[in-house]
């Protein structure tokens, strides 16, 4: 099935963008750390004009710890970015995020001058969490569907920086399939866009290959499937998605995986490496 996920506002989205970077002095990039590239807008990079830029590899509690890394050595290469993976939720993790600020704009942050910051990115990826958090308080909607963000605000930390807060329509390249497959497994499309069974197969064929030691943790295996679809069974039967006379409903059990995936519970995964993306 392909995967469709309408631009909405991008347009009006990057309009706001272009026009406030101009008045910014450092932009906070959010991207979801399990999938750099397919997470990411690739026309923020034509708006930047030489900005100080944050990339910050959120959810990185469930991401490949040694992937993780490679990608902040990958990232930071570029001139004038800093990688920076943390869990938006934690406040702890976010303190760092704001020393970074005040490091990439020097001549401000005193009284009067605060470091003018931008926080930007796709739908579902973060975004408004890490504000939240940062502010230690709800300031910005936080939701479990895209583009729960609709308006751009101004919030002060009272710690000499300012964020503007940014709507979360800026929609991935849906024309890579790959990145719209992965995207989906990572939970930042609806379900109403995507076939879960499909998405499942998608996974479960990625951590065959890539993690089958996680798999035969989580599940018990003493032999890994030959196929995903084989692999929906096993979960399936594990998970007690069975439908009548006993058989694995695969949508129910693809779903059930799809969940795992997100939470976590198969354990920390990345959908993406340097070696095997490309880097705008």
């Amino acid at each position: 099935m392909t995967i469709k996920w309408f631009p909405g506002h991008m347009g009006k989205a990057l309009e706001q963008i272009q026009e406030l970077i101009r008045r910014i002095d450092v932009v906070i990039e959010v991207l979801d750390a399990r999938l750099p590239i397919s997470s990411s807008n690739h026309r923020l990079a034509e708006l930047r004009r030489n900005k100080p830029w944050i990339k910050v590899l959120n959810r990185n509690d469930l991401a490949d710890p040694v992937v993780t890394k490679a990608w902040v050595r990958e990232l930071e290469l570029q001139t004038g970015v800093r990688a920076l993976p943390l869990s938006a939720k934690r406040h702890a993790d976010t303190k760092p995020l704001i020393k970074l600020c005040q490091a990439m704009a020097p001549k401000r942050g005193k009284p009067g001058f605060p470091v003018r910051t931008m926080v930007v990115g796709i739908p579902n990826v973060g975004k408004s969490t890490l504000i939240n958090t940062l502010a230690g308080k709800s300031m910005a909607k936080v939701g479990d569907r895209p583009a729960v963000t609709t308006t751009t605000q101004q919030i002060d930390l009272r710690n000499g920086i300012v964020l503007s807060d940014t709507p979360g329509v800026l929609w991935p390249d849906m024309s890579d399939q790959q990145g719209a497959h992965r995207l989906a497994a990572s939970g930042a499309i609806g379900d109403n866009a995507m076939d879960s069974f499909s998405v499942g197969i998608f996974a479960g064929e990625y951590l065959l290959r890539r993690y089958p030691e996680l798999l035969q943790a989580r599940y018990g295996l003493q032999e890994l499937p030959a196929s995903a679809e084989d692999l929906m069974v096993v979960v399936g039967r594990r998970l007690g998605c069975l439908a009548g006379g006993g058989e694995v409903d695969l949508n129910r059990a693809s779903e059930a995986f799809l969940r795992e995936l997100r939470a976590g519970k198969i354990g920390r995964i990345s959908f993406e490496e340097p070696e095997t993306a490309i880097v705008a």
